[in-house]
């Protein structure tokens, strides 16, 4: 079957986050930092939620680079970090290794740059079978035409684009599938933006859940007022 014409799932996927680190994200220039490092976490936490193997991989931390956000080493507490020299991660027999070792070949891919560290493993990736789902806006780019470029380039070779609210719930999938639900809105609720904003308003205004913190008191209105 053509690997367009079928979602993938928690069980046939892997996801890579690739030089999220201080001097990288100094370079951003497509998109709100917060907002990337929002986005990371949170699709972070969805994966692990999943049991979704992930393979963390920096580049030059000492010497450059720095290390990888806490938020992203908060999520795999004990996890190996593959360090690397080359800006291509598949260049390196380590990532290969971790990579191969998770038996996946639906590789969920973010990172920073998008145009060189993303870019050039996933046309590797790509040709060696795998299949590349790009999380946009879980990457970033040192201009917008850098990151248009970039993604542009990627589908050309056959990459699939995608965003992070869409990345997780094809995990989740049908809403039927009560066994990562109430994980799963507790980190939208969080994490979500508007969404978990949404979830937050449904759980308590609707269905008349305890709010998530202590409920604010409301003081009546009074005469003249």
């Amino acid at each position: 079957m053509n690997q367009y014409h079928k979602l993938y799932t928690p069980q046939d996927t892997a996801i890579v986050f690739i030089d999220h680190q201080p001097q990288m994200l100094f370079g951003v220039a497509n998109a709100d930092r917060v907002t990337l490092i929002n986005n990371v976490t949170l699709l972070a936490k969805v994966a692990k939620e999943f049991n979704v193997p992930a393979v963390l991989t920096a580049v030059e931390t000492e010497s450059f680079s720095g290390y990888i956000w806490p938020q992203l080493l908060d999520v795999f507490p004990g996890q190996a970090v593959v360090e690397r020299t080359s800006m291509n991660s598949w260049d390196d027999e380590g990532f290969r290794k971790a990579i191969e070792a998770t038996g996946k070949k639906n590789i969920i891919m973010t990172g920073l740059w998008t145009e060189v560290c993303v870019t050039w493993p996933t046309i590797e990736m790509l040709g060696a079978g795998y299949n590349i789902y790009v999380v946009e806006d879980c990457c970033g780019a040192t201009s917008p035409a850098a990151q248009e470029a970039a993604l542009s380039r990627m589908v050309q070779a056959g990459a699939v684009r995608v965003t992070t609210i869409a990345a997780l719930l094809e995990w989740q999938r049908d809403w039927k599938n009560k066994e990562h639900y109430n994980a799963l809105m507790g980190i939208l609720k969080q994490q979500g933006g508007a969404y978990g904003v949404g979830v937050e308003y449904a759980y308590t205004m609707v269905h008349r859940a305890p709010q998530s913190a202590q409920k604010p008191q409301i003081v009546p209105k009074t005469a003249g007022h």
